[in-house]
């Protein structure tokens, strides 16, 4: 039997296969909660503004993610993140806060948090290997929509929102940690 190239990366003390995509859904189901709340918290700002339109259209992607993990969550009982109301206020806030900076300050958001987003996708696409091709394909193709989103973002104007430099490191550090925390909480 050919091996993955997640399994040779095991080394003792690591969890267990189950163990390991039990996390990925964990994370990913708080993940795509946070980006749902952080919309929520542009929209409840910018809703009626020009970037109303893009921004809900984005929120309606993130919530049918939301539900295909809600899905796997409850058919793979997994535990859900501990951290979720922490997420809840976290995501408004984050995306009330950028949208009050401005709409190119919620795009800023969007995009850090987006290409962060690519980046986890995609190592674990690289982790699953060829061992959950169901859960794989969901993956690439929410990675697809998040690609697209902060792509949207940039062509929105991101990178020219005042101070872009220091709230795209902050934001891409949160992001980072949320996935830390949730992978485990």
């Amino acid at each position: 039997m050919k091996k993955t190239a997640a399994r040779r990366r095991r080394l003792p003390g690591d969890p267990d296969r189950a163990r390991e995509i039990e996390a990925m859904i964990r994370v990913d189901h708080a993940g795509e909660f946070g980006a749902k709340r952080i919309y929520d918290g542009q929209l409840a700002v910018l809703g009626r503004s020009e970037d109303g339109p893009t921004i809900r259209r984005m929120a309606h992607q993130e919530l049918e993610h939301l539900k295909v993990f809600d899905r796997l969550v409850a058919e793979r009982g997994v535990r859900p993140t501990a951290l979720a109301p922490l997420w809840h206020v976290a995501g408004f806030a984050l995306g009330a806060a950028t949208a009050l900076l401005g709409p190119k300050a919620a795009m800023a958001c969007t995009e850090a948090v987006e290409r962060v987003i690519d980046e986890h996708y995609q190592d674990q696409l690289d982790r699953l290997g060829a061992d959950e091709p169901a859960l794989a394909k969901i993956i690439a193709r929410f990675r697809d929509d998040e690609i697209e989103h902060r792509d949207i973002a940039v062509e929105h104007g991101a990178r020219e929102a005042r101070g872009y430099a220091v709230l795209n490191k902050v934001i891409e550090g949160a992001t980072r940690l949320a996935i830390r925390l949730s992978t485990k909480i």
